[in-house]
């Protein structure tokens, strides 16, 4: 039967956006634009939710395909509301393809859209739809790339400490050799003093023995923690750096699922995880986090505040949200940090985010609508 939620149609939207300035000097990241995968799913009463991803390293097209072949045909003439069931039915449907990959990508993408559509039909913001359980939520301040080397990095802490931020989070590794990350470290503690907390990212730039020998340096200068030290595969490393530093190791951003963080929560060794929502949307998402709970874990989501904010308002384990601002012209209402620095998640139904239309219209590269 179909109903005003009834799923009929999917619109997707590329872009490529310049960056504000300079490409972030992360050493990770080349390609002089942001790619942005935007999708829409109206319903047949005319709601329409939106979700964006945004890869970091291509594959706009990829996902397009994907998108087309493997999950339109699963969703149209299904009840928004299933969400539950849907997510489901695409993971199973596409598992011997994708287990992990460019169709969980897609997925997430379509499961962040439902969830707008949801809460623009019961009026609600996503945070209070999950049931809130805080107005406010702390975020850092990331950006302070290794490729700005040391002053560049210090100076960038600077301008966040100056909006209120009280934590930041600094690059090491892949361009630099780690005694002289380890010297950054150092100098990047001077100059915040110790009322600032130090994040530091890896990038998954070391292997076990180097993370252990730089960490044991790096714990004299109190970081707040220390993240991807090895490749995401390398359960037993993580394990090893965490029994051999004094700085907390978190991590699981490049992870895919629960599925794929479940040995961390076999052997413990990881007191903050960082679940990326381009790798299973908002619900499962919802469910990492559920199930970090009974185990003393809290989630600190990798990027995409606009997007994270509603999940660490709702969730009892929420630890801090990342705040890179590389993104913020894109929005007509940017969510951005409180002097004191929190964020706030918008009262507006559904996640509450609308992009600028010219950003839409002026950097359009490709996108396709979808129907039965």
């Amino acid at each position: 039967m179909t109903t005003a939620t009834t799923i009929v149609e999917l619109r997707s939207t590329l872009l490529q956006v310049p960056w504000r300035g300079k490409p972030p000097a992360a050493g990770i990241l080349s390609d002089p634009f942001r790619e942005i995968y935007v999708l829409e799913i109206e319903t047949q009463g005319g709601l329409v939710g939106m979700s964006y991803l945004q890869p970091l390293r291509g594959g706009l097209q990829t996902i397009d395909s994907a998108m087309r072949e493997l999950v339109a045909p699963h969703l149209i003439g299904r009840d928004a509301t299933e969400i539950e069931a849907i997510w489901t039915q695409l993971y199973r449907s596409n598992f011997w393809l994708g287990r992990m990959g460019v169709t969980v990508f897609a997925q997430s993408a379509v499961d962040m859209a439902l969830w707008d559509v949801v809460g623009k039909r019961a009026g609600l913001p996503l945070f209070r739809l999950w049931g809130a359980a805080r107005p406010t939520v702390p975020a850092y301040g990331s950006g302070c790339f290794r490729g700005l080397g040391r002053d560049g990095m210090i100076a960038r802490a600077r301008e966040f400490t100056a909006m209120g931020l009280t934590a930041i989070k600094m690059q090491v590794a892949h361009i630099r050799p780690w005694r002289e990350d380890v010297e950054n470290v150092k100098a990047m503690r001077e100059a915040t003093g110790d009322g600032i907390e130090i994040m530091i990212d890896v990038n998954m730039g070391w292997d076990a023995d180097t993370a252990i020998q730089a960490g044991r340096r790096i714990d004299d200068f109190d970081p707040y923690w220390l993240e991807e030290p090895v490749i995401a595969e390398d359960f037993a490393g993580y394990r090893r750096i965490a029994a051999a530093l004094r700085t907390r190791i978190v991590g699981g951003e490049s992870h895919f699922t629960r599925q794929d963080l479940r040995p961390f929560f076999e052997t413990p060794c990881v007191p903050i995880l960082q679940p990326d929502p381009m790798r299973g949307g908002y619900t499962e998402l919802r469910k990492i986090a559920a199930a970090a709970e009974p185990w003393g874990i809290r989630i600190a989501p990798h990027l995409f505040h606009e997007q994270m904010v509603h999940l660490l308002a709702s969730i009892p384990n929420a630890s801090y949200l990342e705040y890179m601002d590389w993104n913020d012209d894109l929005w007509i209402d940017p969510i951005l940090p409180a002097k004191n620095g929190t964020m706030t998640p918008p009262e507006r139904p559904g996640h509450g985010l609308a992009f600028r239309p010219e950003v839409l219209k002026d950097h359009r590269v490709g996108g396709q609508r979808m129907k039965g």
